[in-house]
């Protein structure tokens, strides 16, 4: 399938458990791939809905079945409200991530929610989704999958950091992107925030007003993760396992915890950067509102950190999985070795049509 217009929606739901991310784009295709998001919204998780996710990863197999069942159903359900809101009537693709639940690429496993084939029956559209398993299966990390839209979309820039439940950037080095997961971003942060009934730190004021903990952010700075090399990827297992229990073992005030933790994440994000002047790191996700972490990237490394509109920080991974979507429709590579450790390039997703 090759047309020179394609107008998609790309749907993202983070291990941060912020909601649904759904854009609704237009990708024009000639020379290369230009892009206008046409609409956009985030669906927040009600609290049973957060629960549920939040404790999927203790679930035995035939429960987890049953909530992968309901999750598709939920999230077409969540689908189809935005494109009625929208009034949106031309539709090529539903391109969705669905929610992941494990994500154990040592153990040849990685696992998202809501990528049944029933999803597009009950949306009555085309579906390309589940971009990761195939990836695994050819031994590679299943992530970060991101890096191939960086390349096609955002290559004025020398690195492109998303401040998602993680922390990942992608770059070009000789030819080839490297990509990977640096740190924990708002799963921690948001984790500390909500034992004191706060979604999220509201740019970081907390964080600013606590001290830093030099036991802890040491304790932090020694996780052997950080001595890995690319290619490398966390997930949700990581952080319960490694991170929070560090935390949790020291007897520190909710906005001392923050403070310390955010200038880990930037002494971290500055360990992996060339911290040049000229250098331009675009900086998305959730985090890029945080003005408190960028305001400690900034002095940790003197590359410039560029804050693009709302729309591209808030719908930058439900864009690109739009697109990772027309290139699995195109069979072109959307998966590129060189980021997760496959033994080859590939073009990645499940195709389902519906009835």
């Amino acid at each position: 399938m090759k047309k020179s217009d394609y107008f998609v929606i790309g749907v993202m739901s983070g291990t941060s458990l912020d909601g649904i991310d759904l854009a609704y784009i237009h990708f024009s295709v000639e020379n290369n791939y230009n892009f206008e998001i046409l609409k956009a919204d985030t669906v927040g998780y009600s609290a049973e809905w957060r629960e549920k996710l939040n404790s999927a990863i203790d679930l035995e197999e035939n429960q987890l079945q049953d909530l992968n069942k309901e999750y598709t159903k939920y999230l077409a359900g969540v689908i189809l409200s935005f494109i009625a809101e929208n009034d949106i009537r031309n539709v090529d693709a539903v391109c969705s991530h669905g929610h992941t639940i494990k994500h154990e690429p040592q153990n040849a496993f990685t696992l998202q929610i809501g990528n049944l084939p029933e999803i597009a029956q009950y949306l009555n559209y085309k579906v390309v989704c589940d971009f990761r398993v195939q990836d695994v299966e050819l031994g590679g990390q299943g992530a970060p999958l991101v890096p191939i839209g960086d390349k096609i979309l955002f290559n004025k820039y020398r690195y492109c950091l998303n401040l998602g439940g993680f922390a990942n950037i992608s770059e070009e080095q000789n030819g080839e992107m490297l990509a990977y997961d640096i740190c924990a971003v708002n799963t921690v942060v948001n984790y500390f925030t909500r034992r004191i009934g706060k979604e999220y730190d509201d740019k970081g004021k907390m964080a600013s007003e606590g001290k830093l903990n030099e036991k802890l952010l040491q304790k932090l700075n020694n996780l052997s993760f950080y001595n890995q090399n690319p290619p490398k990827s966390l997930g949700i297992e990581w952080v319960k396992a490694e991170v929070l229990p560090i935390i949790t073992s020291e007897e520190i005030s909710i906005p001392d915890v923050l403070h310390t933790y955010v200038i880990h994440v930037a002494q971290q994000v500055s360990k992996v950067l060339d911290n040049q002047q000229q250098s331009k790191v675009l900086v998305t996700g959730g985090g890029a509102f945080n003005d408190f972490l960028i305001e400690k990237f900034k002095s940790y490394s003197n590359c410039e950190f560029v804050i693009p509109e709302a729309k591209i920080i808030d719908f930058k991974e439900a864009l690109i999985f739009g697109l990772l979507g027309v290139l699995r429709l195109e069979e072109k590579i959307n998966v590129l070795s060189s980021v997760t450790g496959a033994s080859k390039d590939h073009s990645s997703g499940k195709i389902f049509l519906p009835a």
